[in-house]
């Protein structure tokens, strides 16, 4: 456990040799690296395919993926979902995480839904160890990096969507890990976005750019 001084992280509860995914997400169920877990109804660690050929990773679990424990559940897991079919890259062939593990909210007012706050740079890398030992497990070929916050988990704070959106480059070196990434939005913002049609055409065609990657 962190001594006093030290800043908590995940790696506080990440179990030693974790050689399974069920093992890393029973572990990551008690996981009190960050304060977020106070507010939070539960951890909602990763889910997918174990030999996954991509990953995509997200920033955190919203009002749905916490009260259900599944990431990818709420208005945009399902635009995700409808986006990949077009793309043509099967769901079901996905591994899907966010790169905060516990639900980080602004306290409803009355009668309205809780609403997504930001993480912040230390919490987002005090839940990292738990991405690591996903991206160990699992070895995909390619990372989909949606949004900025899931970006600067893995590049640090200053990796920017739209420096690298639609392209592929390599991912940073992770022991265990080869493969490369691939930069878009998250599904969130397409929702929110002025010219819904266009941010969506825009998505699926990052989308395709995954496609092609796995398709070689």
């Amino acid at each position: 456990m962190a001594t006093r001084g030290q800043r908590r992280s995940a790696a506080d509860f990440l179990p030693p040799d974790v050689d399974d995914l069920d093992q890393l997400r029973g572990a990551a169920a008690g996981c009190r690296g960050c304060d977020l877990y106070r507010n939070a109804t539960q951890t909602v660690f990763g889910d997918g395919a174990p030999d996954a050929r991509a990953l995509l990773l997200g920033e955190q679990p919203g009002d749905r993926e916490d009260v259900a424990g599944e990431p990818f559940v709420g208005p945009a897991g399902r635009l995700l979902d409808r986006a990949l079919a077009e793309a043509g890259i099967p769901r079901e062939r996905t591994y899907l995480t966010n790169a905060v593990k516990h639900f980080k909210f602004v306290p409803p007012e009355r009668g309205k839904r809780r609403l997504h706050k930001q993480p912040s740079a230390a919490e987002v890398s005090a839940c990292k160890p738990w991405l690591l030992a996903e991206l160990r497990l699992i070895r995909p070929e390619v990372v989909v990096l949606l949004g900025a916050t899931a970006g600067k988990a893995l590049y640090g704070a200053s990796f920017r969507v739209g420096d690298r959106r639609g392209t592929v480059f390599p991912l940073p070196e992770i022991e265990g890990v080869e493969g490369v990434a691939v930069a878009t939005v998250h599904p969130s913002s397409v929702l929110r976005a002025d010219d819904r049609d266009a941010a969506y055409a825009a998505f699926v065609a990052d989308l395709r750019v995954v496609a092609e990657v796995l398709a070689t």
